[in-house]
């Protein structure tokens, strides 16, 4: 198979008749050229499949127009639902999304980050999972805006776009706990992420608000190769809880499927993220906008390309409950 030379931007302006400045102008700055010269200049591009170098535009204008998002893996409805809303508001300001993954290791986003940086993307999003995000504050410094989702970046001046992951659990276990629940189990995986040390803060008060010490009903885990359901398993080897709050979907979906083989339609559930079929299987949870969080962490990044130099900041998104049923099991003798 013969490949093609790609048309350039000086065949263009020959077909069209037109000088290479021009040509130039039609794809930066529409608006300045005859209209029927921006249609002889299309067409002509058209003809030649020519496709302008938006990168090196940006870069000729001072900053590029794309924009870089880091998430874990893509498996997990919560980083694609978050990177909708991040395209759509990027798009709506005639910005593009380009979307990285790490595998959900440190080593993955070191890795990413700076293939991303060496693309001189405008700014760079990211859902933290490394321990330390220091390593990007010299391209900070040099104006390179850096947002983070979902959990603060750490031991960097980085705006972050959160949930108010306390109160949610907080919340969620004050309801189990006003049925009667005593034995309510927190399940979680990975628990040294910022977002579960919160969660946890939360559970771990509501259960000393009523005298109990929730340290036999912690499942933690730091290992994603364990089978989430593997980790509610768990909760069986001693006294059974009567009540299960899930740290994030993964988790939930072990739990309900702990329980099915179980055959247990007795005890509570609660599960941190909505999911597709929660609604058809009836499980309460914790819920809250993916789509707002990355809407509103597009929104910082645009303003902070206008403008870097403005105070870091960390906005914080309200969740809810929503009251399916299994959240709402009283606790059996």
């Amino acid at each position: 198979m013969t490949v093609q030379q790609r048309a350039t931007l000086e065949d263009v302006a020959r077909l069209a008749g037109v000088s290479s400045k021009t040509v130039s102008r039609v794809f930066a700055q529409r608006e300045l050229v005859a209209p029927q010269t921006v249609e002889r200049v299309l067409s002509a591009a058209k003809r030649l499949r020519f496709r302008p170098n938006s990168l090196a535009q940006g870069l000729r204008r001072g900053g590029s127009r794309t924009v870089g998002f880091i998430i874990g893996e893509l498996g997990n409805p919560f980083y694609y639902k978050v990177a909708a809303g991040i395209e759509k508001e990027l798009s709506s300001h005639g910005f593009s999304l380009v979307v990285a993954t790490t595998d959900d290791t440190e080593e993955g986003e070191g890795r990413v980050a700076d293939a991303l940086l060496s693309q001189r993307v405008g700014a760079l999003l990211l859902i933290p999972v490394g321990e330390d995000q220091s390593y990007l504050e010299g391209e900070r410094q040099l104006g390179t805006p850096v947002i983070a989702i979902d959990r603060p970046a750490r031991n960097l001046a980085a705006d972050a776009i959160v949930l108010d992951n306390r109160v949610a659990v907080l919340d969620a276990t004050r309801r189990l706990t006003a049925l009667g629940h005593r034995r309510i189990a927190y399940v979680c995986n990975p628990a040294s992420v910022w977002t579960q040390s919160e969660r946890l803060a939360g559970y771990r008060q509501a259960m000393a608000e009523v005298g109990v010490d929730p340290t036999p009903w912690e499942v933690l885990g730091d290992d994603l190769e364990i089978p989430p359901v593997e980790l509610v398993e768990r909760l069986w080897q001693g006294e059974e809880p009567t009540a299960i709050i899930a740290g994030n979907n993964r988790v939930t979906v072990g739990a309900l499927r702990a329980l099915q083989a179980r055959g247990d339609q007795r005890t509570a559930l609660i599960g941190f993220d909505d999911f597709d079929t929660a609604d058809v299987l009836g499980v309460s949870v914790i819920s809250y906008d993916p789509l707002e969080l990355g809407r509103r962490a597009a929104q910082l990044a645009i303003e902070r390309i206008g403008d870097p130099s403005g105070f870091v900041r960390q906005i914080t998104l309200p969740t809810w409950v929503i009251e399916r049923g299994t959240g709402e099991r009283p606790p059996t003798p």
